[in-house]
């Protein structure tokens, strides 16, 4: 094995291995390093467990062997050979932890704004609304079934999506036994960004001094920070695709073929974590294309590795969204606003869109005047079109009070220090055509271009509310051509610009702590005490249905759970997408069966099922029957119902626990 072999290092090797009185330029190479024995990275190790317990996952279904018994087998192997492994290469393990560094201020602040994102997700439960509605129930009905399933239901995200998060989660839920800990892998993913960041930046042209300041500037952007403590997906999918990309660089200049299995293997990861990472593939590729003369020297491997990556990609639901629905896409079944409409008009929205989303303030005291002037100023035709290309806030240019982690992009803090680098004077070099492509097509610059080329596409195919949100992978991307400019490295030595940035820090800080998903205070209790529940002020009550919504969402159906008997296995649900979790709850009590429209009193009987949990909304939503005509085709009557609170802007919804009448025995028929 080569010596660029051999030193498979990332990310955090470059910056957090740096001493107090090191600065970037001087730090060492990683090459220069005179030991022969490999050094392992973090982000290696992440990748090699993340294709572990995808590839498990994949493989124990198809055995029909996804439970406790198939991960130990799993597991077991696993660790028997990475200590064979270990014996054999010895290789030297670098966290990139010195606790002297963190004495300098840039990397104080992060560690300061980390703890307390990770604090909220130790305190409070998973409260995601989409990974409650369909990623973390999946993983339930998978491992109730011993496998992966398409599963039998009118809710088409619990079949469409990739499968990514849920793979690496579906292990600590069988483990454990509840979801407390799945905030783990997103703190994981959070830990590792700035060393990647410092590595791509650098790798792509970034000065080191720049290098080394916004490598913690950037992971303190909103649509990381408010995701650290929780299981939303676009935080593991961003680590695993600047991973790829990071990867990608050092198979290319090293000549490394580790490093290229590692960023295909990274690659495939990403896009399972998040479709729209599919879109990265093009600069990543571009990157990864150098080092395919190094692959080919080993093709049996490269072969092997490639095998691998399209396991644990996107490529089986694909597989099985075309089979199941008709679609690679999954489109069909779960139609969305993507592709559809005028290109340019979706360029433009969108553009406007993630503009005022990243440089909405923290705290919004005038959103609600914001949306009121965007209802006067669009015009009528144009709002028109808006309103069936875009989703609903997006269609109208909405603004929140408060930034939340479900539409969150970089955020105010980061995206006024970008403002200050590009407000300078910016000055050109005056080169011929000939010169401008030949810089063009250079790895770093491509991975640039790449990026906004795809990114611009992105925007004239959705219509999405939040695309600030889904650009979370592509930002530090995008952010190359502005951090290589001069001006950049000349604000690094402004003491007002530090200042600026540590403000910024304090305002994430706050953010991080008030965050209704997992505020660090007593909100409610605060709220209480100065009767905001029943204050006459509209502010206050809004405040108070959104903190007490966040707080109850993880467990949104105990009022349901607390009905039902304690013998009951399996319960029916008719609902159009709502957080199931709480009704699985303890997990491996019950089953959860969804009621579709093609199913009839003869389905539901031969499941065992005799109690339905019914949404009103749900039977209009899916086109069956309303709720009489229900009971009567299902011989069903009402046995509770219940005025739930599950999202602060549906406000409450109405629920209705209804029994299957018991068929009476022959015998009793013919009497009567």
């Amino acid at each position: 094995m080569s010596l660029a072999s051999h030193h498979i290092i990332t990310n955090s090797s470059y910056s957090i291995g740096m001493t107090d009185d090191e600065t970037p330029e001087d730090s060492p190479h990683p090459l220069m390093n005179p030991s022969q024995k490999p050094l392992l990275s973090p982000v290696a190790v992440w990748v090699s467990v993340c294709t572990l317990l995808s590839a498990a996952g994949w493989m124990l279904s198809a055995a029909h062997q996804l439970n406790l018994f198939g991960y130990g087998v799993v597991l077991v192997l696993s660790m028997a050979t990475g200590a064979w492994w270990w014996w054999r290469a010895q290789p030297r393990l670098r966290l990139g932890l010195r606790p002297r560094r963190f004495r300098r201020g840039f990397p104080l602040a992060f560690a300061l704004v980390a703890a307390l994102a990770l604090a909220g997700g130790l305190v409070h439960a998973p409260n995601n609304y989409d990974a409650l509605t369909y990623r973390t129930p999946r993983v339930l009905y998978w491992l109730a079934e011993g496998r992966w399933h398409w599963i039998h239901s009118d809710v088409a995200s619990l079949n469409t999506r990739g499968c990514g998060f849920e793979w690496v989660s579906a292990p600590l839920l069988l483990l454990t036994g509840t979801d407390r800990w799945f905030f783990l892998i997103n703190a994981v993913s959070f830990l590792l960004l700035p060393g990647l960041c410092y590595s791509l930046l650098t790798r792509l042209g970034v000065r080191s001094r720049v290098a080394w300041h916004w490598m913690w500037v950037i992971p303190a952007g909103y649509c990381y920070l408010l995701q650290a403590g929780g299981i939303g997906n676009d935080l593991f999918g961003t680590t695993l695709a600047l991973a790829a990309l990071d990867f990608a660089l050092r198979a290319a200049r090293e000549r490394s073929a580790t490093a290229a299995w590692l960023a295909i293997l990274a690659a495939g990861l990403m896009t399972a974590s998040k479709a729209f990472n599919l879109l990265l593939l093009l600069p990543w590729g571009l990157v990864l294309l150098p080092a395919t003369g190094i692959l080919f020297r080993r093709p049996l491997t490269t072969l092997l590795v490639g095998a691998l990556a399209l396991l644990v990609s996107l490529a089986p639901t694909a597989l099985f969204n075309a089979r199941y629905c008709g679609d690679w896409k999954g489109l069909k079944a779960e139609p969305m606003l993507l592709g559809t409409g005028e290109p340019m008009l979706h360029l433009g929205v969108n553009s406007v869109l993630v503009t005022i989303h990243n440089f909405n303030p923290p705290f919004n005291p005038f959103s609600k005047a914001w949306n009121g002037v965007m209802l006067r100023v669009i015009p009528a035709d144009l709002a028109l079109k808006m309103s069936t290309q875009f989703q609903e806030d997006g269609a109208k240019l909405k603004l929140g009070e408060m930034a939340m982690e479900e539409s969150a992009g970089l955020g105010f803090g980061v995206s006024l220090l970008v403002l200050t680098v590009v407000c300078g004077r910016i000055r050109l070099c005056r080169r011929g055509w000939r010169e401008w492509s030949a810089a063009l097509i250079r790895p770093p610059n491509l991975v640039a271009a790449g990026a906004w080329v795809m990114t611009l596409y992105f925007f004239t195919q959705s219509g999405l509310d939040c695309p600030a949100r889904y650009l979370a992978p592509w930002y530090l991307l995008l952010l190359v051509p502005v951090l290589r400019l001069p001006r950049a490295s000349q604000l690094t030595h402004r003491l007002w610009w530090r200042r600026v940035a540590l403000l910024g820090f304090a305002l994430a800080a706050l953010l991080v702590i008030v965050s209704p998903a997992r505020p660090l205070l007593p909100a409610r209790s605060l709220l209480r005490a100065i009767h905001a529940d029943n204050s006459s002020s509209p502010w206050l009550q809004r405040v108070w249905t959104v903190y007490s919504v966040y707080d109850e969402r993880a467990d949104g159906f105990a009022p349901v759970r607390a009905t039902l008997p304690a013998d009951l296995k399996t319960l029916g649900l008719v609902a159009p997408g709502d957080p199931e979790t709480s009704l699985w709850r303890p997990f491996g009590s019950r089953r959860i069966v969804h009621v579709t429209g093609d199913d009839d009193v003869q389905t539901l009987r031969s499941k065992d099922i005799k109690l339905v949990l019914i949404h009103d909304n749900a039977l209009n939503f899916h086109g069956q029957p309303q709720l009489n005509q229900w009971l009567a085709r299902f011989d069903a009557e009402i046995v509770s119902s219940f005025e739930l609170i599950l999202t602060a802007h549906a406000g409450s919804t109405s629920w209705h626990l209804v029994r299957l009448r018991a068929v009476e025995p022959l015998e009793t028929r013919r009497a009567n």
